[in-house]
């Protein structure tokens, strides 16, 4: 972490100002209404200082009031950038986008990502600035249902790459269900007729962020799961298997209309298929990708999960559960660390506790999450989201400077962020 640490002198007037600040909302008495602090050096600095960053990452604890003096203007700068008319070339140096592969081994084992997005255009940028290399391929499915500003915003940032597309078919609210599902099939069946080649396929939503470098990833590939597909789960848990006994037909696939919930039993699996239960995430092969496009099992158990309860958490575990698949691991579990979550229900054994908010069981990270997230052997964290952009400003700083620090080539300017600090501005004030 000392890449990101600051010089001394600027460490001690950033303690200098967090404990002043602290001490002003601390001594602020109930009569008088609380005013939000003007003080030059935080509220208008423009920047999370890297020494924040890096006490955070230290564990160290931070007034956490120190954060909502800091609006966020790395949203702002990214939005900025995406409707300002300009050439690509501009675009892609001032967003910090890497545009050669660093290294040989990155450059012969191209990947190809899957991203689900629908709101939080600048969250969703700076995910994809941070996977981003010249030689993968990224199919970007942007919800139908999604302001047409937002849809017109992520078009022209994708205009400007040769190697990034928008999903040719997209569906409506498909952030969850079988929507989601379909989602990732449709960005599939653009991957495998693109004319860029690549090896496995990773799909993300656009709360999620990486802990890996590229390079770590293909490492990971590499070393454990070497032409094999990765898809954590088990056989349906008895609580679990009670739902895909059952139809749930609360919208119907082909439109959006509530149905009340008429619950009936549904027809065995096809093809006598043992269901799955686990992790909607993934990564496969591409003969997976091309089995699960063409396959008679696959495509009838894509029929029979329309009306099931989670079929995202069903379907991928299930198909690489059959021995003929290709890249199939019928014999693990939950193995493959593909996202680090800290669930609700998880709390006190395989986490410490969310630091900042749960929805849906699942933590939204806060600030005090950073130290678990770097620690976690996990490829990927979910979830993010911009109601604690200090977390992701944080994460993706302590990223790049991971990604520069094991390029085999010549780093660009443009490929670092501004490193800042208040001892910093102040001198430039």
């Amino acid at each position: 972490m000392s890449q990101l640490r600051a010089t001394k002198p600027g460490l001690l007037v950033c303690v200098a100002i967090c404990v002043f600040i602290f001490l002003y909302l601390r001594n602020t008495t109930p009569e008088e209404p609380e005013k939000e602090p003007t003080y030059p050096a935080v509220v208008e600095c423009g920047f999370y200082p890297d020494e924040l960053c890096s006490a955070l990452f230290e564990g160290k604890e931070v007034a956490p009031q120190i954060a909502k003096f800091c609006k966020n203007p790395h949203g702002s700068e990214i939005l900025a950038h995406l409707h300002r008319p300009g050439n690509c070339s501009r675009i892609s140096q001032e967003l910090h986008f890497i545009t050669r592969p660093l290294s040989a081994e990155e450059g012969t084992f191209p990947l190809a990502y899957i991203i689900t997005i629908h709101k939080e255009l600048a969250m969703f940028v700076q995910l994809l600035r941070a996977i981003y290399v010249p030689q993968n391929v990224y199919c970007i499915h942007a919800d139908e249902e999604a302001p047409k500003k937002y849809k017109t915003a992520v078009q022209s940032l994708v205009n400007c790459f040769e190697n990034i597309f928008i999903s040719s078919t997209r569906e409506k609210m498909a952030h969850t269900g079988f929507r989601r599902l379909q989602a990732d099939i449709n960005c599939m069946k653009d991957l495998v007729h693109s004319k860029f080649q690549w090896n496995y396929v990773i799909n993300l939503c656009g709360q999620d962020f990486p802990i890996k470098t590229n390079r770590e990833i293909i490492h990971y590939i590499r070393s454990k799961w070497n032409d094999k597909n990765i898809t954590p789960g088990v056989i349906q848990p008895p609580n679990i298997k009670s739902k895909t006994s059952q139809s749930h037909p609360e919208f119907t696939p082909e439109e959006d209309i509530y149905v009340p919930p008429n619950v009936r039993f549904k027809d065995e699996p096809p093809h006598n298929l043992t269901i799955y239960f686990g992790s909607a995430y993934y990564v496969l092969t591409r003969k997976f990708v091309e089995f699960v496009l063409t396959d008679t099992r696959a495509k009838d158990m894509l029929r029979w999960s329309k009306d099931i309860h989670g079929p995202e958490r069903h379907y991928w575990v299930t198909l690489n559960r059959l021995k003929d698949a290709p890249g199939s691991t019928p014999n693990t579990g939950w193995e493959g660390n593909v996202r680090a979550i800290k669930w609700k229900n998880k709390e006190g054994t395989v986490h410490d506790g969310c630091k900042g908010h749960y929805v849906q069981d699942a933590c939204v990270y806060g600030p005090g999450d950073l130290p678990w997230i770097i620690q976690s052997p996990s490829l990927f964290a979910n979830q993010f989201d911009s109601t604690e952009p200090l977390v992701v400003s944080c994460l993706e700083r302590w990223h790049r400077l991971k990604v520069l620090g094991q390029a085999e080539v010549p780093v660009e300017p443009h490929w670092h962020f501004k490193r800042e600090s208040h001892f910093h501005m102040k001198l430039n004030r």
